[in-house]
């Protein structure tokens, strides 16, 4: 049992867990957060324009006995599905900004790489050496070290 409450420790100590468990609760914030503007913020406005209808009271009874009553409530979904489209539509956002860093930091790396020299040509045997070199391995030739290539 020791063993088993050690390895759990390590599995939950783990940055990915950690980074995992952060991601999830700044998800369930987010949430709400998008819950209320959607509830509080936008669909008060838009049932306005529609004849004062309240999203969250629509509903089809489908049974009413006494004070329990069965219903399907569509206007709830309504209000689900906004909030889904709107943290979607975020979270689209977010992974567009990302890969979009992520190209302008690949596209400059490459630039770096391409203009930096790794090699030269020796002056002796005319072939293609590392630029770091004292000596061409080819001809054996002693190269010029203050003339490193640019």
């Amino acid at each position: 049992m020791k063993n088993f409450l050690n390895e759990f420790k390590k599995f939950a100590m783990r940055g990915n867990v950690i980074d995992m468990a952060v991601g999830i609760i700044i998800g369930a914030a987010f949430g709400k957060i998008v819950t209320s503007l959607v509830e509080d913020v936008m669909m008060p406005p838009i049932g306005m324009l529609l004849g004062k209808v309240d999203f969250s009271d629509l509903q089809i009874v489908l049974s009413k006995e006494g004070t329990e009553v069965v219903a399907i409530k569509y206007g709830a979904f309504i209000n689900a599905l906004i909030s889904f489209l709107i943290v979607a539509f975020a979270v689209f956002l977010l992974i567009q900004s990302i890969n979009k860093l992520q190209e302008k930091i690949a596209a400059k790396e490459a630039a770096d790489e391409a203009a930096e020299p790794t090699t030269k040509t020796c002056p002796y045997c005319y072939s293609e050496i590392s630029i770091n070199a004292t000596r061409c391995p080819h001809c054996t030739s002693e190269l010029d070290t203050k003339k490193k290539a640019k």
